[in-house]
């Protein structure tokens, strides 16, 4: 993985933030111990990226990418051989010119249910938890977002987001750290919003995350909570035993009330319940870019209002809070 030093100098530049020098040291140091047995598949995949002018960015529709205009010429069959070394493609769908890269999440879908509820973002400081290739993250951009950041653990996510970055150049405001957000400066109030979408349910001490997140924003600041829930009063949360959804990594699954009754617990307030719903098999599912098991091979083939686990079948609810 290349460090983002255009996006490190143009911060620093712009602001005098004492934890930036300690963030730069976790991250080189990541980077310098990466050891995953595709980095140099990865790696020269990204070498073999065409430079290409007459670009016009789109930040706005579905799919995120870009079109060319002109006399730009090149082997678009070379280029996808070259972007299918990155599977799988999770989050999207992207544009790449004329090749339409069909993710296995519909992240779009997810974007329109909570674009108009949250704080404008132009202009801001904005933090994106876990945020896979970065489809969010250039929603963020295409907002007007000054700065954003992308935090995901996951190799080929970030280079995903690399290949983005390596058409699209907008590498002195947006980055994908390859650290989890327990790595990331605490208690930074530097942020306007952040988002953590999809991240929740995976941490064994959710009420330390939300704790976390509300240390990261300014005064005024906004979360922006997606997670999976459950059907419930104030006191229910669900615990599962194994795998929910065939996940591993799924810790507690609350309740909308809990979640907000935890949430008033930490102080935010303005407390939003923005949406609340049922993931179709429509928005998540197998495609030829990624070829893996998806969500109808998770549910009870009898009964997919649950999981293969018996367990309720996936319901995400989108929260906003202010600190």
């Amino acid at each position: 993985m290349r460090f983002p030093e255009q996006f490190f100098a143009s911060l620093q530049e712009a602001h005098d933030l004492t934890w930036l020098p300690d963030l730069e040291m976790q991250v080189r140091e990541v980077y310098a111990r990466n050891q995953h047995g595709d980095t140099a598949s990865w790696d020269s995949a990204m070498e073999s990226l065409p430079f290409l002018e007459n670009i016009v960015p789109d930040l706005s529709s579905g799919r995120i990418g870009f079109s060319t205009q002109g006399s730009t010429s090149y082997d678009k069959h070379a280029l996808e051989v070259c972007l299918r070394k990155f599977h799988p493609w999770r989050k999207g769908p992207f544009q790449i010119d004329e090749i339409f890269i069909d993710s296995e999440w519909r992240s779009d879908w997810k974007w329109d249910r909570l674009q108009k509820s949250i704080e404008p973002l132009a202009g801001k400081a904005v933090l994106d938890i876990g945020c896979g290739s970065g489809y969010h993250l250039w929603k963020m951009v295409g907002a007007g977002a000054r700065w954003a950041i992308g935090l995901e653990p996951v190799d080929v996510y970030v280079y995903q987001f690399a290949v983005l970055q390596h058409f699209l150049a907008y590498a002195d405001r947006a980055a994908v750290l390859g650290i989890p957000f327990e790595m990331f400066p605490q208690a930074t109030q530097f942020f306007d919003t952040v988002f953590s979408m999809g991240v929740l349910y995976h941490r064994k001490s959710p009420i330390e995350h939300l704790e976390a997140v509300r240390e990261s924003l300014k005064p005024d600041g906004q979360m922006v909570l997606e997670t999976l829930v459950v059907e419930g009063d104030e006191n229910t949360v669900l615990f599962p035993k194994g795998r929910y959804a065939q996940m591993r990594n799924v810790w507690f699954l609350p309740s909308v009330k809990t979640l907000v009754a935890w949430m008033k617990r930490l102080r935010f307030r303005s407390i939003d319940v923005v949406n609340v719903n049922r993931t179709a098999v429509e928005e998540q599912r197998s495609t030829d870019w990624m070829r893996f098991d998806s969500l109808c091979k998770f549910l009870d083939p009898e009964d997919q209002s649950k999981t293969i686990e018996g367990y309720p079948s996936p319901l995400r609810a989108i929260i906003t809070a202010r600190v």
